[in-house]
């Protein structure tokens, strides 16, 4: 009888730990532990687009001429009103001498009109000359007036051509290559007009991207709450990188939103403005900007890492106070950084799994080392 207690014995044994899955398992699996960190985030849109100046000019001849000078370095920074080319003037000299003279000929026909209508007021009250005489003699007044006007304007398109062999800075900026050398004819005016080089301003830039309709809504709402009338009067806090930056370290606003929206891509045009005192953006380049999404609030985070996927659905693994583990489904917010914001499912106060997520299951227990997250702008490390 006593060996059969004893078989029956170890049967029950056998039985009651077959649903058990530590009392199957090997060595307990090491893995890191770590409460989520809380702090207070703000979320952030990412596009990318290109870097644009804010004033860009082509220079182009006004007056046709031999080009005579080049007073520029290409790449220049030059200030508005420096000399940069200069056409011969002495053609315009001549031109402007020519129309001077005439002036001073139009004004003494009317200095001679005035004396000859004056003499036919006193002839025409004495009866000396006819009705008809005296009205030539005032219409020719009238023509030496308009005479002495087109010479004024002609003397005044001299004056400008002249001061248009003097090719100048229209801006502040950085200046191009000269497009045409020393001793070239230049054809100045119109469609044909030849271009000499470009200047573009360096500070500040803007960025250009195009954003979602329902982005562009979440702004504005945004905008709304926070009580005034449109986007560019809130001046939307807006950062940017350039190729060579992993994060964004020029800080700028959002100052325009296209007023209308692209049917066919279904987007609108927005545009960020940064300062550029060190001139490390040039327009053209290509450019991440980032719009501030939403006011900071409180929130907890997990590194990507800690966060499974079971088909449709986000899980973290959470070990208890018997050190086993649970499946916990979340659901997740913003991505921050390299982390997420976790909105349901996992308590401040609660140990998740970091790292040695793979091939846990519920119930399992584990060997954690309990570690702390810390981050900065969601960049969580142990």
């Amino acid at each position: 009888m006593s060996l059969l207690a004893a078989v029956t014995l170890m049967a029950m044994v056998g039985c009651g730990d077959h649903g058990d899955p530590a009392s199957k398992q090997g060595p307990l699996p090491n893995i890191k532990i770590a409460q989520p960190l809380s702090q207070e985030v703000t979320e952030w849109d990412e596009y990318t687009g290109r870097i644009e100046a804010v004033n860009s000019v082509d220079v182009r001849a006004r007056v046709s001429g031999h080009l005579e000078k080049v007073n520029f370095k290409a790449g220049d920074r030059v200030r508005k009103g420096d000399l940069l080319f200069q056409i011969d003037p002495k053609p315009f000299t001549a031109q402007l001498n020519y129309a001077e003279a005439e002036l001073e000929r139009a004004k003494s026909r009317l200095e001679l009109a005035k004396n000859d209508l004056s003499r036919a007021e006193r002839l025409f009250r004495a009866k000396a000359i006819s009705e008809e005489e005296h009205d030539a003699r005032s219409k020719g007044l009238r023509e030496a007036v308009a005479a002495v006007q087109s010479a004024g304007a002609n003397v005044y398109t001299a004056k400008l051509n002249l001061e248009y062999t003097q090719v100048r800075s229209p801006i502040d900026g950085r200046i191009g290559r000269e497009l045409i050398t020393v001793g070239n004819v230049v054809n100045g005016g119109g469609g044909d007009a030849t271009l000499l080089t470009f200047i573009v301003s360096i500070d500040p830039v803007y960025v250009y991207v195009d954003a979602d309709e329902r982005s562009v809504l979440k702004y504005r709402r945004q905008a709304q709450k926070g009580g005034v009338g449109s986007l560019s009067e809130e001046q939307t806090p807006v950062e940017l990188a350039v190729a060579d930056e992993a994060d964004f370290p020029h800080q700028g606003h959002l100052d325009y939103i296209s007023p209308r929206e692209d049917a066919a891509t279904g987007t609108l045009t927005l545009r960020g403005v940064f300062a550029n005192p060190d001139e490390l953006l040039s327009p053209g380049f290509f450019a991440r900007m980032r719009v501030r999404a939403s006011v900071p609030y409180p929130a907890i985070l997990l590194p990507d890492r800690a966060i499974g996927t079971d088909q449709a659905q986000r899980f973290v693994w959470v070990v208890n106070q018997e050190n086993q583990v649970e499946y916990r489904k979340v659901v997740l917010g913003a991505h921050i950084g390299q982390s997420r914001v976790i909105t349901e499912g996992l308590k401040a106060e609660e140990w998740a799994v970091i790292e040695g997520i793979q091939k846990l299951k519920p119930g399992l227990k584990v060997n954690p080392e309990r570690i702390s997250l810390t981050g900065h702008d969601g960049e969580l490390r142990p």
